[in-house]
């Protein structure tokens, strides 16, 4: 059976790799960096608490004494790749186009056909191993269309890797960082005040702080996965769940949309505002979050009423 850990196995090949091409390149920095990352999807459920705990904090030291450098190894040739511009146009899109074709298509296929009575892959991991499969055919695909050198497709994923650096596994820190804030009883503390402000009764108010307390948690950690604990045990399941009767489906799902919100205006996302301002070379850092203050907003709104209304006028 395929689970989660076939693909920390795979992760963990593509940042050795990684990282031995920057030693190769000298770039000690990085190859370290790299390395350590690799150990931790290597080995990370087996080696305890206190080794992941040392690996985060050398990857911590790392960054922070700034030892990761973008890097630019030579892969295809400019005039290479603007012979295939020139040749195949938009045509270069469809390996990318193959990676979500092959998870939602094969999704769907393993859970409504008889596929799924195979026990294939581990429950309730399908999607994400499938996008995995994805990635794999499309850059097969790729490979075998455009003939490439040997090393170019391992040399441009350093490239890209390498120029969104530490900003790369900030997700993982936030989402552990949202797992720790639960234990430590924050979202108990939240709900507390929360059920305090609330009159009682008051369905549409608590889908409000609710879907509010998404969007501003996430703005403060940087990713909804790590807010969604803590509002979860505040609000989510204690009031609208457990208290007013809420579809927890709904709630969940779209109460993590209404986070997502929260990404779309937060320098914190790095990975998804600082980045890529970074990568186009933009002047303004924070360019990328005022463009996405028109569609965040009415889109939170959005959640509300799909919550109030799925959550509970059509559910109860």
């Amino acid at each position: 059976m395929i689970s989660y850990e076939w693909l920390y196995v795979l992760l963990g090949v593509f940042f050795v790799v990684t990282s031995l091409l920057s030693l190769r390149s000298q770039n000690t920095g990085n190859a370290c960096f790299w390395g350590l990352l690799s150990i931790s999807f290597f080995f990370g459920s087996h080696i305890g608490d206190l080794m992941n705990g040392l690996i985060v904090l050398g990857l911590v030291a790392i960054a922070a004494l700034g030892g990761l450098k973008p890097s630019d190894p030579e892969t295809t040739t400019p005039i290479e790749r603007e012979g295939f511009s020139k040749t195949l146009g938009n045509k270069l899109f469809l390996p990318a186009l193959v990676v979500p074709v092959v998870a939602v298509a094969g999704t769907l296929l393993y859970n409504f056909t008889p596929l799924g009575e195979l026990g294939l892959f581990a429950e309730r991991q399908t999607t994400l191993i499938l996008f995995c499969v994805g990635a794999i055919l499309g850059l097969g695909g790729a490979i075998v269309w455009l003939k490439p050198p040997v090393l170019a497709p391992a040399q441009e994923g350093r490239r890209l890797i390498d120029s969104i650096g530490w900003a790369a596994i900030l997700p993982q820190m936030l989402a552990a960082l949202g797992a720790v804030f639960a234990l430590a009883g924050v979202g108990e503390i939240i709900g507390g005040i929360a059920g305090a402000a609330i009159p009682e009764g008051s369905v549409f108010l608590t889908v409000v702080v609710f879907a509010l307390g998404m969007a501003l948690f996430t703005m403060i950690m940087g990713n909804a996965f790590a807010a969604f604990p803590v509002m979860a045990a505040a609000i989510g399941i204690p009031l609208l769940v457990e208290g007013y009767g809420g579809n927890p489906a709904v709630i969940g799902a779209v109460g993590m949309l209404a986070g997502f919100c929260g990404t779309l205006l937060t320098p914190m996302a790095a990975n998804f505002n600082i980045v890529p301002a970074a990568l186009l070379e933009l002047k303004d850092q924070n360019a990328v979050i005022r463009q996405q203050v028109g569609t965040a907003v009415p889109l939170w709104f959005c959640n509300v009423i799909i919550i109030y209304v799925g959550a509970f006028l059509l559910w109860n």
